[in-house]
C-alpha cells in the first residue's frame, strides 16, 4: 500500500478511482498522500496483521524473479518504508546501488530511519519521486521494482512508459499487486478477511478509512490479463505473471527490448 501517485499536471476535467470514488485526477495526489501520512509509523505492523505474515514470503519470491547480481543497479519504486530495498542491498552488493523512490514523505522518512537503523545507507539512496515523471537518466536501472504501489498511481500508463525509460535495454520490471482471486471459494475467504482490516486499521493505527481506501483500491485495481495487457502496450516484452495464493496477490514481469 505505498503511495505512488502523482496529479498536479492533470488535464482539466480528467476524472479517476479513488476506491470506489471517482474523483477529479488533480484531487488524488493528496487524499492519497493524506491516507500513506496517516499510517506511515504503523504501516509494516498492518502489513503483517493484514496478510497473516505472507507478505515477506510474497516479497522474497519476487525478488527471484529479479535477475539481480552483483553490481548491478534497482530503483524501489513506491517502495516506502523499505523493505524490499533493504532486501535488494546485499544481493547487488557494495558495488551496485539501490534507489529507494517514493512520492510521500512520510513514508520516506520511516524508511531513511529504518535504512540507517540496519547500516546499510553505503549503498541505498532515498529519492522523493513521481511515479509518472522519474527523475533519473534513460537506461540506468537493470531492475525496477513496484510493490503494492501501482494500484494508487493516477496515470498508469504513464507511470509504465516512465519505468521503461530509466530501465536498461533488457532490464526488467517486476510489479507485485494486489489482484484476483482464481477460485471461488478462496475469493470469497478473502473478500470477508479484508472487509476486517478497517476495523483492525482502526484498532491498531487509529484510522479506519485509510484502510476502507485499500480494500477498494484493490477491488478497482485491474485483473492479472488486463494489467499484462497494459505492460504489453506500454512497449515491455516477454511479459507474463504468478499468481501468488491462488491470485490474491499477482507478480508481473517485462522486460525492456534490446532495441529500445
Amino acid at each position: 500500500m505505498t503511495d505512488s501517485t502523482t496529479d498536479s499536471n492533470a488535464p482539466q476535467g480528467e476524472t479517476t478511482h479513488f476506491g470506489y470514488q471517482e474523483v477529479p485526477a488533480n484531487e488524488k495526489h493528496e487524499r492519497v498522500a493524506e491516507v500513506f501520512r496517516s499510517v506511515a509509523t504503523r504501516y509494516d505492523i498492518m502489513n503483517d496483521v493484514m496478510s497473516l505474515g505472507t507478505h515477506r514470503l510474497i516479497k522474497r519470491l519476487t525478488i527471484e524473479f529479479s535477475g539481480l547480481r552483483q553490481g548491478h543497479r534497482v530503483l524501489d519504486l513506491a517502495g516506502g518504508t523499505g523493505d524490499l530495498s533493504m532486501r535488494f542491498s546485499p544481493i547487488v552488493g557494495n558495488e551496485g546501488h539501490v534507489v529507494l523512490a517514493d512520492i510521500n514523505a512520510a513514508m520516506l522518512e520511516v524508511g531513511r530511519d529504518r535504512i540507517v537503523d540496519q547500516g546499510l545507507q553505503s549503498n541505498i539512496t532515498v529519492a522523493q519521486s513521481d511515479a509518472e515523471f522519474l527523475p533519473f537518466a534513460d537506461d540506468c536501472f537493470d531492475c525496477v521494482c513496484i510493490a503494492y504501489g501501482l494500484r494508487n498511481v493516477t496515470r498508469k500508463e504513464k507511470a509504465l512508459e516512465s519505468i521503461l525509460r530509466v530501465l536498461k535495454p533488457g532490464g526488467r520490471l517486476l510489479v507485485l499487486e494486489f489482484s484476483k482471486p482464481q477460485n471461488r471459494f478462496i475469493s470469497k475467504a478473502y473478500d470477508a478477511f479484508s472487509k476486517l482490516w478497517p476495523i483492525a486499521g482502526k484498532m491498531i493505527v487509529g484510522d479506519s478509512e485509510s484502510y476502507r481506501y485499500l480494500v477498494e483500491s484493490i477491488r478497482v485495481h485491474p485483473d492479472q490479463e488486463t494489467l499484462l495487457a497494459m505492460l504489453d502496450d506500454a512497449g515491455f516484452v516477454d511479459t507474463r505473471f504468478h499468481n501468488v495464493l491462488d491470485g490474491i496477490s499477482a507478480i508481473h514481469v517485462g522486460v525492456k527490448p534490446l532495441g529500445a
